[in-house]
């Protein structure tokens, strides 16, 4: 039966989307909490260049362990379990952040913060791709990129409007993160399982009853027929050692080489050490944070956009565009950052940075990793994917104070420059359009490839 005789619940698909999508939101308020809090942590702790990059960068570390635990805990009881988890380690997380009496101590729970945001990272694309039909499914797993950017800026303001208390703002900027946490946690108990997933578990009766909610019987009928096609004579249980066969290992290695260049193309030292980059320029504290919200609302702005296009225009040229881009802009955003021009000027190419990566690199990626591997091995897969990310992420924004300190803040800006080119490159030779497909249909693309 022809895609377009078959129907959908849209309201329904929606709904499930944004609830699993709130762990977004906590994701983008843990990545930027630390950007208005930083000027007050390096007060509070005494941060030496080394420090303050491990500090920024131990979030990452958390993430790659919740990564880990989220690929195993995923294939072996589901990906709503997960998802729950994530909400609790996200409350308790913030709670003792805001508590903390010492630097060893708030490292502890920012690695803690972490496993959070690293079973979030992955747990709610995965879960979005899992549930949604292929003609929206770009648009879908686009809304968890949504809600991470909703989260920045929202953190962002807040941090803004907090900044005036007194030097132990800081413990509110990351205490208020326990409010979205119940939210999010509320949320997921009403969330129906993955229904790919409950067919591989053997499951069929209560797969069938979440895709009777999703869409009409033909597409129950078709979505039944195509996963369990996929499903067939695989075992239920998947190991790491899977997800390098041969048959798996292009799609693997596409996945792992774009969630790394996500990370090294360079944007999220801009989120991260926003201070730092307007600090050189001459900009004061006030400066420094009306940036951060500034970043925030391009940020959404463009992340809109992308929703609006990645179905529309495909994956494939979105991610051309936005890494050529950023490697343009990042060689006179150096050169502006060397030669001390205002801070206004510099801001705008900032921004521009931001809007090429919101539009492109940020929820694309995550589009990309949540359809491109298999069924049978996705949450293993995606889990490899996502680690690879965060190691390149805790890399980037631990090297960069450092980096910055012996070369000076543009230093950085050539070599992410040249990674961005790099990557364009690869996109180009590499990546095939995966829009309009079926999460079956791009397995079986693979197979014969």
């Amino acid at each position: 039966m022809r895609e377009e005789t078959i129907t959908f619940n849209s309201r329904y698909i929606i709904g499930i989307s944004f609830i699993s999508a709130l762990g977004g939101y906590l994701f983008g308020f843990d990545f930027a909490v630390i950007s208005g809090a930083l000027p007050f942590l390096r007060t509070e702790f005494i941060l030496n260049s080394w420090w303050e990059g491990f500090l920024t960068g131990s979030l990452a570390l958390g993430c790659i362990v919740g990564c880990l635990i989220a690929g195993k805990m995923a294939d072996k009881y589901g990906r709503r379990p997960g998802l729950m988890l994530a909400a609790i380690i996200f409350a308790i997380s913030s709670v003792g952040i805001a508590f903390s009496t010492g630097l060893t101590f708030f490292v502890i729970m920012r690695f803690g913060a972490g496993i959070g945001v690293g079973m979030a990272s992955m747990l709610c694309p995965m879960y979005i791709a899992e549930v949604s039909p292929a003609k929206v499914r770009g648009r879908n797993v686009a809304i968890n990129q949504l809600t991470v950017v909703i989260g920045i800026l929202v953190t962002n303001m807040v941090n803004y409007f907090l900044a005036d208390i007194g030097p132990d703002a800081w413990r509110w900027m990351f205490g208020l993160g326990t409010i979205p946490s119940v939210i999010f946690l509320i949320g997921v108990i009403w969330l129906p399982e993955s229904p790919r997933w409950l067919l591989k578990d053997g499951q069929q009766e209560k797969a069938i009853q979440v895709l009777n909610k999703i869409g009409s019987a033909s597409f129950v009928q078709t979505t039944l027929t195509a996963i369990n096609k996929s499903l067939d004579g695989s075992p239920k249980k998947q190991s790491y050692k899977n997800v390098f066969e041969k048959s798996v290992r292009p799609a693997v290695m596409v996945g792992i080489t774009l969630a790394i260049f996500q990370q090294f193309c360079g944007i999220n030292v801009v989120f991260n050490y926003t201070s730092t980059i307007f600090e050189s320029v001459g900009a004061n504290l006030d400066r420094q944070l009306f940036e951060t919200i500034a970043i925030g609302m391009v940020n959404l702005v463009f992340t809109l956009l992308a929703m609006w296009q990645v179905d529309k225009l495909g994956r494939r040229p979105l991610m051309l565009f936005g890494s050529l881009g950023l490697s343009v802009v990042y060689i006179i955003l150096a050169f502006l950052l060397q030669h001390q021009y205002p801070a206004g000027m510099v801001s705008i190419f900032v921004l521009i940075a931001i809007s090429l990566y919101a539009i492109s690199l940020a929820p694309v990626t995550w589009v990309l990793i949540s359809e491109i591997f298999p069924n049978k091995i996705r949450g293993v897969a995606s889990s490899v994917a996502i680690v690879s990310l965060w190691g390149a992420y805790f890399i980037l924004v631990f090297t960069f104070p450092i980096l910055a300190e012996k070369l000076g803040t543009y230093g950085p800006f050539y070599l992410y420059a040249a990674i961005c080119f790099a990557g364009f490159l690869f996109i180009r030779k590499k990546v095939k359009e995966t829009k309009g497909q079926t999460l079956e249909e791009l397995e079986d693309n693979l197979i014969r490839h």
